[in-house]
């Protein structure tokens, strides 16, 4: 089965950066669109950007400007960088596909913690 591994969260300051990283196992990850969903404690999960296999971008309003998605296929991993994070940025942070793409939710990983706190 497809498995997603996010990495790369931790604690940082405001207006600090991270970079997240999702490696996924699989040989349909190369052809198919990616995202980044966060669920924050008292929220529900959203997407906040998400790319096509061709490398087209799409961001939520929230992070535009500051969230950076990209992907390397030969790698089969999709990356976030996050900049001048806020404090409402603090998360966990899953990879899953958009939610029109055939495999969304079939798999998700643990997931990986960022919280932005001086």
């Amino acid at each position: 089965q497809v498995q997603l591994v996010e990495s790369g969260g931790g604690l940082v300051q405001p207006g600090g950066s991270l970079r997240l990283s999702c490696a996924a196992s699989g040989s349909i990850f190369s052809i198919n669109a990616m995202g980044w969903y966060r669920q924050a404690p008292g929220k529900q999960r959203e997407l906040v950007a998400a790319i096509t296999s061709g490398g087209s971008t799409n961001y939520a309003d929230s992070v535009k400007g500051r969230f950076t998605i990209s992907r390397d296929n030969a790698k089969n991993t999709v990356y976030l960088q996050m900049n001048s994070l806020k404090p409402e940025d603090t998360a966990v942070y899953y990879c899953n596909p958009p939610k029109g793409s055939s495999w969304y939710g079939d798999y998700w990983g643990q997931g990986t913690q960022v919280t932005v706190s001086s």
